[in-house]
């Protein structure tokens, strides 16, 4: 019975089919709302006819966008409030109803005609539920709670493993459900109804199945003795000092700040990315589309394996400097691809992509109580969402404005800002280094 106890307290079902839906719900959405400017732009000239498209997605997806971020902002810090002070289940099973009842929308969108502004209601139901914003902060939490210090950061990216698997056979999966049923339905109908079925179990394993793990060590604001470090570490190399060192309001700062540029290259490229692809050069398809999106979440799988080997030689700094570097040097490539194969490697330079993120959360866990991780996580969560809408609306105009002049210019842009992320990481090792005591945080 000790094994079904912890189980049920994995939170990996949750984030499989909430990521498998997901990527339905992401393609179907693409591909209606291109469709259904390709409909009302029927009478525009030919020649003209795919940069008004471009346009019009474009435009739908940055006020799409803006509702969508905006809005949890509303509820987000309260739902976690009040799963620290009540039950840790509530920042996952308000976002999954959000999710739910939005989704379904899309679907009614789908059957009845309505118009594509429908979906701004939609995405506003979605953000004031929590939104992704509580809920990754919600699923975070629950990781954390549930691992020791010494092995969170690898906790931390196999949730983010399983998070990418399920995109990516989600994203392979959604172009051929899309074009099959096409014929015998309408178009969408069977992707999203598949994505409503996805958050209907999540909804359902949350609430009845799913329990809040005990936490297996407890986090001090204070590091460890020489035990933590590991036996590398004699207990006569201790600071002279008896004085413990807690970590410094410069490296907190330095880790949001880090965390909050690397989010701006990241959402900004990621954001055009689809609009670039369903242009000249490549003019993908629904197929090729579903390809594109699942060869992003191998990355998910590359960066597993990155921690996997470098939390047993490396910092957790130097871990997220090499994740930067990565991503940075792939979205390079991206700013000049004109032919398929070079866009896959492109997505295969940015293998490390994912491990930033994940670790920064992980360094900041081992510095704050277990009853404030929900908390912590949604205010890091609503930095990187807020500032996200800003970088999205800011990335969608300037790729209008430079399609018809370099349609790349956006990438070279993140990989400019990759680049800065470095700066305040370059501190935080910098401090680390030159502090005393155990700020240096090893992962086994």
């Amino acid at each position: 019975m000790v094994g079904v106890a912890v189980m049920r307290t994995w939170i990996e079902p949750v984030v499989a089919g909430s990521q498998v839906a997901s990527a339905f719900y992401d393609t179907a959405l693409l591909l209606v709302v291109k469709n259904y400017y390709n409909q009302t732009n029927v009478t525009a000239p030919s020649h003209a006819l795919e940069d008004a498209q471009q346009k019009a997605v474009s435009n739908f997806y940055i006020i799409y966008n803006l509702v969508l971020g905006l809005s949890p902002l509303v509820s987000a810090y309260g739902l976690s409030k009040l799963g620290d002070r009540i039950h840790q289940k509530i920042p996952i099973c308000f976002p999954l109803l959000g999710y739910l009842g939005s989704k379904t929308l899309l679907l009614l969108l789908i059957l009845l005609g309505w118009p594509i502004e429908v979906m701004y209601g939609a995405a506003a139901f979605n953000g004031l539920m929590g939104g992704f914003t509580t809920l990754w902060a919600g699923v975070m939490a629950l990781g954390s709670l549930g691992s020791s210090e010494i092995k969170r950061s690898l906790r931390l990216i196999i949730i983010e493993l399983v998070y990418g698997l399920s995109g990516f056979l989600g994203s392979m999966a959604s172009g051929y459900l899309f074009v099959g049923f096409s014929d015998r339905y309408q178009q969408g109908t069977v992707l999203v109804s598949c994505s409503i079925a996805c958050y209907a179990f999540c909804l359902l394993y949350s609430t009845f199945v799913l329990t809040v793990p005990k936490p297996e060590a407890s986090c001090p604001a204070k590091p460890k003795s020489a035990e933590e470090m590991g036996s590398q570490q004699p207990a006569h190399t201790k600071s002279s000092n008896s004085t413990p060192v807690s970590p410094s309001k410069l490296i907190l700062t330095m880790l949001f700040m880090a965390a909050i540029l690397y989010n701006f290259a990241v959402v900004g490229a990621m954001n055009v990315l689809p609009l670039f692809l369903l242009r000249e050069p490549l003019s993908w398809n629904a197929v090729q589309i579903g390809h594109g999106n699942a060869a992003g979440y191998v990355i998910f799988i590359t960066s597993f394996l990155g921690v996997f080997v470098f939390s047993k030689y490396l910092k957790d700094i130097t871990m997220i400097m090499i994740g930067v570097v990565s991503f940075s040097a792939g979205i390079l490539i991206m700013a000049f691809v004109r032919w398929t194969f070079l866009f896959y490697i492109a997505r295969a330079v940015m293998l490390f992509a994912l491990i930033p993120l994940p670790t920064i959360r992980s360094m900041l866990s081992k510095h704050i109580e277990g009853s404030s991780y929900g908390k912590v996580f949604v205010l890091l969560q609503l930095s990187l969402v807020t500032t996200g809408v800003v970088i999205s609306t800011v990335y969608n105009k300037i790729y209008q404005n430079t399609l018809n002049w370099y349609s790349g210019f956006c990438f070279i842009l993140s990989f400019l800002v990759g680049c800065l992320t470095l700066l305040p990481l370059s501190i935080v090792a910098i401090k680390q280094r030159s502090t005393t005591g155990s700020l240096q945080i090893l992962t086994n």
